[in-house]
């Protein structure tokens, strides 16, 4: 029976907020809930949850569709405040939001918020991850008018401290902001340190502009008291995406919001939530899986294949145990399964493209790691050493391909990442994505330049050995690469 139906039949168990805080991230879906008015609210589906504090779901009360955010913690009545009277300012600000359908107090403990259910809209985070960097027009309309309404909030004192792409709801063309826990009221005007430091929030989540100029243009048309400094405005944004990158790294071998982990003393497995059921029968038994699969290479250290579930393709990579000496030397360290694990969602959080990670698995006896598989999307893209064959003696790559080079390498670079093993065939060329990079078992990014730099140098230096000297594309890609002296880091 599907949730709407129990709904429609109150059918739906009922349950109180203490039931839903220890249910932790797996409340019972369809539920309902009864309202401080008399009504009840019937939850269907799971939109976001914190664990023990608060989920966001979509419900119906009264026959009509909302969005519920249900507060469960302890002391949950401040949160409940905040978010209501946050929404309120942004509202009486004239700036686009989700509007306030009913508030108040769950039977029995609790609070709930109920906005408008907006069927089409989608997160500016999402509608990034689905797009890419660039949108065209459409990604830096709203950027634009993004700055320009948070200029409108600072210049009423209005502070918005967590004005990230998931904050940030596109509906009808328009973005709107949301998370009143957020929104607070001060006495003046915000100073120049606070609103750099909230306009740099909101850039840090989104992708790099090459200029600040238009941004900062259109967030003074806001707020005509303050025009940011380009220099101190990139430097807070740097501060934020870097903290941004470590807390997401984080979340992506701990269970949260977007991961399901678990682990056992026998195994650990982490895989994104909105992959967890279609990938359950792969994750039970990768080795069945890989088997029925297509065999893509078959070494020593390690195995691939390339399966198919639910109609998408996926390949599985196993991190095979040599022998003896091999395991016990692996045993205490992570895994490279685990490493190219979180290295993946460190390229895509950065918007260098790369086969999607999906779940990493490791074998364990206790703390001791043995056998360990990686599960990503299929890149059905040729090498790079097999595409630029027919052009290995021209003067340049063909257009597009010396363009994606440059780009690739250069935000490589600028973020201090060397690969470990950059030869042609870790770089995929796919004519509509451009070239992803793969192998990432021995990537790492440095905070130390110098050690970046000698990275850098084994880098380049590999690149450059998959053609001869001599050749037109070698004596290219050495004048194009960023440098491999010290002071080019």
């Amino acid at each position: 029976m599907s949730g709407a139906h129990q709904a429609a039949t109150g059918q739906a168990p009922v349950l109180t907020a203490a039931a839903l805080a220890a249910a932790r991230l797996e409340p019972p879906f369809p539920f309902a809930l009864l309202l401080d008015d008399g009504s009840r609210l019937d939850l269907l589906r799971p939109l976001r949850i914190l664990p023990g504090k608060r989920i966001v779901a979509e419900g119906i009360r009264n026959g009509q569709r909302v969005l519920a955010k249900l507060f469960i913690a302890p002391g949950n009545a401040r949160h409940w405040r905040r978010e209501r009277d946050g929404l309120a300012l942004l509202a009486a600000a004239d700036i686009p939001t989700t509007p306030i359908i009913a508030a108040g107090a769950i039977a029995a403990g609790g609070h709930y918020l109920l906005t408008a259910f907006l069927p089409d809209a989608r997160s500016l985070a999402s509608e990034l991850e689905n797009t890419g960097d660039d949108d065209g027009g459409n990604a830096r309309a709203w950027l634009e008018t993004l700055c320009t309404r948070l200029g409108q909030l600072h210049a009423r004192g209005i502070a918005h401290g967590d004005p990230h792409p998931g904050n940030i709801l596109l509906h009808a063309g328009d973005p709107l902001l949301i998370d009143g826990d957020a929104v607070r009221q001060r006495p003046a005007p915000l100073s120049g340190g606070q609103a750099d430091a909230m306009l740099a929030c909101l850039l840090a989540g989104l992708p790099p502009e090459k200029t600040l100029a238009p941004l900062i243009a259109a967030y003074h048309a806001g707020n005509p008291r303050h025009t940011p400094s380009p220099t101190a405005l990139q430097a807070q944004i740097d501060k934020y995406r870097r903290a941004r990158l470590t807390d997401y790294l984080a979340k992506t071998v701990r269970p949260c919001t977007r991961f399901d982990v678990r682990r056992t003393t026998r195994r650990f497995v982490a895989v994104g939530r909105s992959d967890a059921a279609s990938l359950a029968p792969l994750l039970d038994d990768p080795d069945r899986a890989m088997a029925a699969g297509v065999l893509l290479k078959d070494g020593r250290t390690a195995t691939v294949a390339r399966v198919e579930v639910d109609g998408r393709m996926l390949a599985v990579k196993r991190y095979n145990i040599k022998n003896a000496a091999h395991a016990l030397s692996r045993a205490w360290r992570p895994s490279r399964a685990w490493h190219a694990w979180r290295e993946g969602h460190r390229l895509h959080f950065l918007g260098i493209d790369t086969p999607m990670p999906r779940a990493l698995i490791e074998e364990r006896l206790g703390p001791l790691r043995r056998r360990a598989w990686l599960i990503t999307d299929y890149h059905g893209g040729c090498s790079l050493a097999e595409h630029l064959a027919p052009c290995i003696d021209a003067a340049a790559p063909p257009p597009a391909e010396s363009e994606a080079l440059i780009r690739l390498f250069a935000t490589l670079h600028a973020h201090r990442i060397a690969h470990g093993d950059l030869k042609a065939n870790n770089l995929l060329w796919d004519e509509a994505r451009g070239i992803a990079v793969i192998d990432l078992d021995a990537m790492t990014q440095y905070t130390c330049a110098a050690a970046h730099a000698r990275a850098w140098r084994r880098d380049r230096a590999r690149l450059l050995a998959n053609w001869p000297e001599e050749s037109g594309l070698h004596r290219w890609l050495d004048a194009h690469l960023p440098g491999a002296c010290r002071s080019c880091s």
